[in-house]
């Protein structure tokens, strides 16, 4: 599984995500770090949006990522001496060699996994790495059904100022595989430098998943007991929830 940001991308993460996401998912996150009773691991630790507000309240957290890019930026945020809580590994075989109360794979991680065995395989490694009663919590978006279908055209998500009188702006198209239950994403940047307007384009792959596909996953897995939540504020899944939230416990 690869998966690596370019280094423009990871230059302008932070003032994306924080923006168009922090609202959405930090604060359950974070209340989950902070009532953890021992070792928090974030999987897809990236820049450190949602680990560094951890790492300063004192919680006991790492982070493993394999975008190279992404964890440069995290490792200039944390002093040298805390850099050995981060390290570049993969879900589906990352090693330690002591256990966690609380793993959490935010922002969509499972859904840059698309393959079924290597999705299986990722679940079971996160529970060999959990204490007794230990939870993995892991997150994807309920699929618009008419957006799985037509797609997003040139869709401007973000637009705002990096420096004083510098902008960048990203757009965002997506073609969906319906058959392969993909959507491939392709992201451009645009920004104001040196100046002229430059840019940089990527593309990647998500899988997304439905409700019950879900369940047959956890189900196949190492985890006995697990529950599936509609939103960030641990309400149950309805007809109007945007994401599923799903909390298994070892």
């Amino acid at each position: 599984m690869e998966f690596e940001y370019p280094k423009n991308f990871a230059r302008f993460y932070d003032l994306i995500y924080h923006q168009v996401r922090d609202a959405a998912d930090a604060d359950y996150f974070q209340n989950e770090a902070c009532h953890s009773p021992g070792k928090v691991l974030e999987i897809g630790v990236g820049t450190g949006r949602l680990y560094m507000n951890a790492f300063n309240r004192g919680i006991d957290i790492y982070g493993i990522d394999i975008s190279e890019s992404m964890l440069n930026v995290l490792y200039d945020k944390l002093e040298r001496k805390e850099h050995y809580r981060v390290s570049r590994q993969n879900i589906l075989d990352f090693n330690f060699d002591f256990k966690f109360d609380l793993i959490i794979a935010p922002f969509r991680v499972i859904m840059h996994i698309p393959d079924k065995s290597d999705q299986l395989k990722s679940i079971n490694n996160v529970y060999k790495h959990l204490n007794k009663n230990g939870k993995f919590i892991f997150d994807t978006f309920v699929p618009d059904l008419k957006q799985l279908i037509n797609g997003l055209n040139d869709v401007t998500d973000f637009e705002g100022e990096y420096k004083p009188g510098k902008r960048v702006k990203r757009i965002v198209s997506t073609t969906p595989d319906l058959m392969n239950q993909v959507i491939n994403v392709k992201f451009r940047m645009e920004w104001e430098e040196n100046g002229r307007l430059v840019h940089d384009e990527w593309s990647t792959p998500m899988r997304y998943f439905f409700r019950y596909e879900l369940e047959h996953l956890v189900e196949r897995s190492k985890f006995g007991k697990y529950k599936i939540l509609g939103d960030y504020k641990g309400n149950e899944l309805n007809q109007d929830s945007k994401e599923f939230i799903v909390v298994c416990q070892k």
